[in-house]
């Protein structure tokens, strides 16, 4: 269509009929920040209230089990190693955000609930922090969220738990923390680390990468802080924290980076994948190099020590694919990580593996076709050159094992979930249906679940995944025998949760939302003589960046034929390279790489990602694999090379400017090196 012509008089109605509509947006927003549901202080005074009417502790034996949650703290008690305490969580059922500030005792030898009700508990909260030391429960910080999720706070509170008593004290020190949640923190010691974290507003998201440390002889807090020039681990959330001997291990975490422009604001996710150690009694940090065969990059994953190693559970990957899609890999692998000599690997349990031997024996005509695991091994042993490779672990923790056998099998492939009313009660257990290996139990892939050891068994229990467009959270409860690493046990199984779709108040909130972008794109075409570039932007979708092609790219980078600035042309270089993902190795072929050369080094990431949607194996999961890293590759690869080509020419124009401008540039020297200090 071509450009309208602008009526006489028109604008003044225009504007006036805007300013209306925002007034009463404005309205219902204020109107909103009243209501009981998001009245984020009304609801946390009420709860106080509540909490002040108990006069005695109030323990219920045998009780129902926990209902479904996530971002919820599971600890061994230090007095009685089969016994688990759960505190706090939350659950989402597509509409509402519920909080908990429950405390449950597990017995594992009876398989018995206790439900502790005492005066004076902290409020509800999830994403918060729990140790145990002695014959008490230390909790720190964590996020309450209101029902509609338009209202987060966050909490600074320092709590401790007498488990011979089940009497909760508030401790009041100075120099605590500010208040977070996302954070970690371990015991070492008679000393509490805690680390990291994020702040949320809803106007601004902090990142946090310091470190205070709670001294539980002297009932002191204390801030350590980088001194000039030494190693320092990036500020992060949703990291593990594990203490083995006289060092502390942090390993990935996540964060988001925000950039402007074009008068836009974007977030980007960063998900990490370095690992730190740091010595408690210098407070000296240090990169730890990887080696062995570490994890892929992962948000969500769970963490615990046993023994000489560290293991770690699950996470999720998100990919974008063509089409706008999104594709979520909800895994449920196990990795270890040896603490004495700092090796990655794989972890199959012995049962798991000689099921899959017998039944890749009897399956019909592939007697002789050798398992997709067992060429991920091989390629993996080939690809991989690590400086210490002659060192030996113990046999238990040295068996590799392919990533396609270990990720999760989607919730929808192991329980049955209906797709009618809303259930009031989460009490129906899900429906167990055939699998690729029938034989295996094993918990499902999830994110934000708990874990831990006791008495040489391995816990995970809760978390959350995605079917589709909806958050499934857990509440089953697994459990290993880490001596004997034969098999998986079934403790406590999932039960169907509800989920509530969007309201129709929220679906005319999203069609006030449309409106306003109509109108917004409307004045963008009246002003474009204006703003000549500013429709260059590449669209963004609530899944991700969507798939542009090489003249969208280029025209993105090149201004739609408008001459820029250095500067602006490395920006829109950036933002494209942000946009595509180009910075992800597994999903972006090098400069010069072949279509061969790529899919080697990077089949077993899309052989995972073929395998969660298809099912297949052995050669037709190959062939999935490499069609995936194909379309991968031929999207990319003009856009790489045009912008090797203007890369090259913006380094030629940098090294010309310094001979084409020095005496211009000789007055704002000194101003320039001084703004640089």
């Amino acid at each position: 269509m071509g450009k309208k012509t602008k009526k006489a008089g028109k604008g003044k109605e225009k504007t006036e009929k805007k300013t209306a509509k925002a007034e009463e947006k404005r309205s219902r927003r204020d109107s909103k920040k009243l209501s009981p549901e998001d009245d984020i202080d009304a609801i946390l005074l009420n709860i106080q209230k509540e909490e002040a009417k108990k006069k005695e502790i109030h323990i219920e034996d045998n009780v129902p089990a926990p209902s479904p949650r996530s971002n919820c703290s599971l600890t061994i008690n230090p007095l009685k190693e089969t016994e688990l305490i759960l505190y706090g969580g939350e659950f989402y059922n597509g509409n509402k955000t519920f909080v908990y500030g429950d405390l449950y005792r597990y017995d594992v030898e009876k398989q018995e609930w206790k439900l502790v009700s005492s005066p004076n508990s902290p409020p509800p909260r999830s994403a918060h922090q729990a140790v145990s030391w002695k014959n008490y429960l230390y909790i720190y910080g964590g996020e309450f969220t209101s029902p509609n999720q338009e209202r987060f706070h966050h909490y600074k509170d320092f709590w401790m738990l007498d488990l011979k008593t089940n009497q909760w004290e508030q401790l009041n020190y100075k120099g605590c923390p500010s208040p977070r949640s996302g954070h970690r923190m371990v015991l070492y010691k008679h000393k509490i680390i805690i680390f990291g974290g994020f702040y949320d507003t809803l106007r601004e998201v902090r990142y946090f990468n310091d470190l205070h440390v709670f001294d539980l002889d002297q009932y002191k807090w204390q801030e350590i802080k980088p001194t000039p020039g030494c190693l320092w681990p990036s500020p992060r959330s949703g990291f593990q924290f594990v203490v083995y001997q006289d060092t502390i291990y942090l390993y990935g975490g996540y964060s988001k980076e925000v950039s402007s422009s074009d008068k836009k604001v974007s977030e980007k996710g960063i998900v990490y994948s370095d690992m730190w150690s740091l010595d408690p009694r210098t407070w000296e940090w240090n990169k730890v190099k990887k080696s062995g065969m570490p994890p892929g990059g992962r948000a969500g994953f769970s963490m615990c020590i046993h023994k000489k190693r560290a293991l770690l559970f699950g996470g999720v990957v998100d990919m974008e694919m063509e089409g706008d899609v999104m594709m979520s890999l909800f895994l449920n692998e196990i990795y270890g990580f040896q603490l004495d000599n700092h090796r990655w690997y794989p972890l199959e349990l012995r049962k798991e593996k000689a099921t899959k031997d017998k039944l890749k024996k009897n399956s019909d005509g592939r007697a002789n076709d050798m398992d997709i695991d067992s060429k991920i091994k091989v390629s993996e042993r080939e690809n991989i050159v690590s400086s210490d490779e002659d060192e030996n672990s113990d046999s238990d923790e040295t068996e590799m094992a392919g990533g396609v056998k270990n990720i999760s099998v989607n919730l929808n492939k192991n329980v049955k979930i209906t797709d009618g009313e809303q259930v009031s009660k989460p009490t129906k257990k899900f429906a167990m249906q055939n699998s690729v290996l029938p034989e295996i139990v094993k918990p499902c892939g999830r994110i934000n679940s708990c874990m831990v050891v006791g008495k040489d068994t391995l816990y995970i229990y809760g978390g959350m995944m995605e079917i589709k467009d909806r958050e499934i959270t857990l509440d089953d409860l697994y459990a290993l025998n880490l001596n004997k690493l034969d098999e998986w046990k079934c403790i406590i199984e999932a039960t169907e949760t509800e989920w509530v779709e969007a309201s129709d108040e929220e679906d005319e909130e999203e069609d006030d939302e449309d409106d306003d972008s109509e109108n917004e794109d409307s004045e963008a075409e009246d002003d474009s003589e204006e703003s000549g570039d500013e429709d260059c932007n590449m669209e963004v979708s609530n899944g991700g960046a969507k798939s542009v092609g090489m003249g969208d790219a280029v025209a993105i980078i090149k201004g739609e034929g408008k001459t820029l600035r250095r500067k602006e042309k490395r920006a829109r270089i950036d933002q494209i390279r942000a946009s595509l993902g180009l910075s992800d190795s597994q999903r972006t072929p090098t400069p010069g790489e072949s279509l061969k050369d790529f899919y080697k080094r990077t089949n077993m990431y899309w052989q995972m990602a073929a395998y969660e949607h298809t099912e297949h194996t052995g050669k037709e999961l190959r062939k999935d694999g490499f069609d995936l890293a194909k379309s991968r590759y031929k999207e990319l690869k003009p856009i790489l090379d045009e912008l090797a080509i203007l890369e090259a020419e913006q380094k030629a124009e940098e090294a010309e400017a310094p001979e084409t401008s020095t005496s211009r540039k000789k007055g704002n020297k000194k101003n320039k090196l001084s703004a640089a200090k």
